[in-house]
């Protein structure tokens, strides 16, 4: 296996005789951001929670930052960072407790912790908020908290599934900008989303999986020069769905009727 950020092999994994991912290849080099899109039960999530070592029993050989999850989860998990969809976070904690906990987890020094948490809280507008309990923060607040929790040991690969859920339009612009920088920087991004018209412009190379299969990958361009679309949503429609969008819509209208 090579030093890229991410790599598979023929990684396959079933659930009780049900294949869920199907002789998977991925390479990732460090400085991309990979867009991994797909549909609904497409396997992105057992794909994240493999690559992440949250996932030990798989076939095919898979590399995180050259280290093989099955053998050393703990020390992949030190290195990377992780926004899920659904996160739970402790709800009856503060901000500043929340993120001081997370902090030392990662073995940051206290002044460390308070110096980033600061950064961020700033730059999300949440200075103000930083004794407030999680149970009291809005949904777009909580993501602010959630992403800057996975940043605070500075990462050098971030896993996120649709990070920009309940962000206003200002926090998404800056979560766009962050990344851009933060790949830049040598830093690599694995991007979980349904948000089409966001994966085409940050994100290269693209990833589109249909029912545990790669089905297209490349970048946007590569795509669209293929013949698939002008779009990415385009694109991602019409090697995953049976193309009868209009017509189940026209039925759920004669429901209405």
């Amino acid at each position: 296996m090579s030093s890229l950020a991410i790599e598979a092999r023929g990684l396959r994994k079933q659930f009780g005789g049900n294949t869920v991912l199907d002789k998977i290849d991925l390479a990732v080099e460090p400085g991309r951001i990979l867009g991994y899109i797909g549909p609904n039960g497409a396997g992105k999530t057992t794909t994240v929670k493999i690559l992440t070592g949250l996932l030990g029993t798989f076939e095919g050989e898979v590399r995180v930052l050259g280290i093989d999850p099955r053998k050393e989860p703990m020390e992949i998990k030190r290195r990377i960072g992780y926004v899920p969809e659904n996160a739970i976070l402790y709800e009856q904690l503060t901000i500043a407790e929340y993120l001081l906990f997370i902090g030392r987890l990662h073995d940051l020094d206290d002044r460390r912790i308070q110096e980033r948490a600061d950064a961020f809280l700033f730059a999300f507008d949440l200075s103000a908020r930083l004794n407030s309990r999680i149970s009291n923060l809005s949904k777009g607040m909580r993501q602010k908290v959630l992403l800057t929790s996975a940043l605070l040991h500075s990462p050098e690969l971030l896993f996120v599934d649709e990070p920009l859920s309940g962000l206003d339009v200002n926090a998404t612009i800056l979560i766009k900008e962050f990344l851009r920088g933060f790949v830049q920087r040598g830093r690599t991004v694995f991007y979980c989303s349904h948000v089409m018209d966001v994966v085409e412009r940050i994100c290269d190379p693209i990833v589109i999986l249909d029912r545990g299969r790669i089905v297209a990958q490349g970048s946007f361009e590569d795509l669209a020069r293929a013949g698939r679309g002008t779009s990415l949503e385009a694109i991602f429609a019409g090697l995953t769905s049976a193309g009868d969008q209009e017509e189940r819509a026209r039925r759920l209208l004669d429901a209405l009727s």
